[in-house]
């Protein structure tokens, strides 16, 4: 008998069904490419600040990609203005919530992350840790700390008697797609959360994820916020103290795409789906890097395609910390998985980009992620023209280039500020964040954290151009004890 997913997913993944590519997504994507390579030769043709084109595109799409977002986001400086936004009306229905934990060899955190899904507010009908082929302790940690049966491989273990929501899925190892895939079809809950095992909830998180999916009926994907957690070593605090703050621009971004109706990204660390959208699609693509973020393209482009008005939306009041790579290594590894699955996913929804029939999402959101698949191009190559001016003595050049770098971070200044502030009156969460060094990160990132994470990108490119999955060990940081981490996306 087939798998109901694999013939949904048959259905609708335009990655098993290629569509025809529209000659406008065609212009878009090869548009912003022949532009780079405009903008990169007058380097060597021309003189003054327009040598440097390639920067001040940069740039520009920057600043306007800002001024959109806090257009957007301005919302939040009313009073109440979260609520308006994630809690227009009481629920309507309280819909059953089910967890799946995806565990490979988190023997060390999966207690952590258990004790907070137990001290929930509103505790979920179901827990189902999803074990992929785990071969650390993972196994005796179960049956002897809770009490769970060993079900055998492919099996769902009866509750735990001291835990009557909590069961164990024992699964052979094949990559956290497979797992979440294996756990959807043994839950039956009206709505999903992905937890990862190194991911923290906050003990309202479940009790606002209930809220949201019982207030509209319409949602069918909900990301909450988290928090990086990256450890006490040096690197560790270094690496917080960065992505602390690109974590609150990201949300607030985030925000003002769900108010565009084009919101794509949910982090799988910590996302609530509604199961029959999900089953109706056919689950998690196994043979994407990013898997969370492709589904919300396959569950919007069939939203479009059936005329079902599916929605995405962040929800403000559900909160989590989540373990972040706290060291060069480790976080070029998680920069380069994310960026070649977001190139994966470009690629196999091309057709979607310009195309009137997908709204907004079309006309707006995909042009723009056509522009940020090349953006580390820009950006690497602008810091390496600056770079060579420098060296070249080409102080004519060099000048007024360091003039527009030095409005650009007054620019930065000003948004990472108004973010924080937005963060903090939506969230509720002033601990996390801080005005002063925000405006330290903000001074410092363009010559340092910046350059890490365009690194990543084109680390990612190369990724995705030799066709590899495999996305290697992590370590974790945060959390969790230094362990190795690793799994085959």
């Amino acid at each position: 008998m087939n798998n109901p997913l694999d013939e949904a997913l048959a259905r609708t993944s335009p990655r098993l069904a290629p569509p025809r590519t529209p000659f406008v997504s065609i212009a878009i994507h090869l548009g912003v490419m022949v532009l780079w390579c405009v903008l990169f030769a007058r380097a060597f043709f021309l003189q003054g600040v327009v040598a440097w084109s390639t920067g001040i595109a940069y740039v520009i799409y920057d600043t306007l990609l800002l001024v959109f977002v806090a257009w957007q986001a301005r919302v939040l400086l009313r009073p109440a203005g979260a609520m308006t936004i994630t809690a227009t009306a009481a629920p309507v229905s309280q819909p059953t919530l089910g967890v799946i934990v995806a565990a490979h060899n988190e023997a060390a955190v999966l207690p952590i992350t258990l004790d907070a899904l137990f001290a929930q507010t509103r505790a979920p009908q179901q827990i189902v840790i999803a074990d992929d082929g785990s071969s650390d302790g993972t196994a005796a940690l179960l049956a002897e700390r809770y009490g769970l049966a060993d079900p055998g491989e492919g099996r769902l273990s009866p509750p735990a008697p001291d835990y009557p929501n909590l069961r164990w899925l024992k699964l052979p190892h094949g990559g956290k797609a497979r797992a979440l895939n294996a756990a959807l079809g043994a839950i039956r809950t009206d709505a999903v959360m992905t937890v990862d095992a190194d991911t923290l909830l906050e003990p309202d998180a479940c009790a606002a994820m209930i809220d949201a999916f019982g207030r509209e009926p319409a949602l069918v994907a909900a990301a909450g916020l988290l928090t990086p957690v990256c450890g006490h070593s040096p690197s560790g605090r270094f690496f917080q103290w960065f992505q602390t703050y690109e974590y609150i621009r990201n949300f607030i971004s985030r925000f003002a795409w769900m108010r565009a109706d084009s919101l794509l990204l949910v982090s799988g660390a910590f996302a609530a789906f509604r199961r029959d959208a999900v089953m109706a699609v056919g689950g998690f693509d196994p043979h994407c890097l990013v898997e969370d973020y492709e589904l919300i393209h396959r569950l919007r482009r069939y939203s479009a395609r059936e005329g079902l008005g599916w929605d995405v939306r962040v929800i403000g009041a559900a909160h989590a910390r989540t373990d972040a790579p706290g060291t060069l290594a480790s976080f070029l590894r998680q920069r380069r998985r994310w960026f070649a699955g977001f190139l994966q996913t470009q690629y196999w929804y091309r057709d979607m980009t310009g195309n009137r029939r997908y709204g907004k999402l079309g006309l707006m959101m995909l042009p723009v992620k056509a522009f940020d698949t090349v953006q580390p191009i820009y950006g690497l190559t602008a810091f390496a023209l600056l770079l060579g001016f420098l060296f070249d003595g080409r102080f004519t050049i060099v000048l007024p280039v360091l003039a527009v770098i030095v409005g650009k971070i007054a620019i930065d200044l000003a948004f990472h500020l108004f973010s924080v502030h937005l963060y903090r009156r939506w969230s509720g969460d002033r601990a996390s964040s801080s005005f002063g060094m925000a405006l330290l990160a903000a001074i410092f990132e363009p010559f340092s954290f910046q350059l890490m994470r365009h690194a990543g990108a084109a680390l990612g490119w190369l990724h995705f151009l030799l066709g590899r999955r495999k996305w290697g060990v992590q370590q974790r940081t945060g959390l969790g004890a230094p362990r190795g981490r690793g799994t085959v996306a």
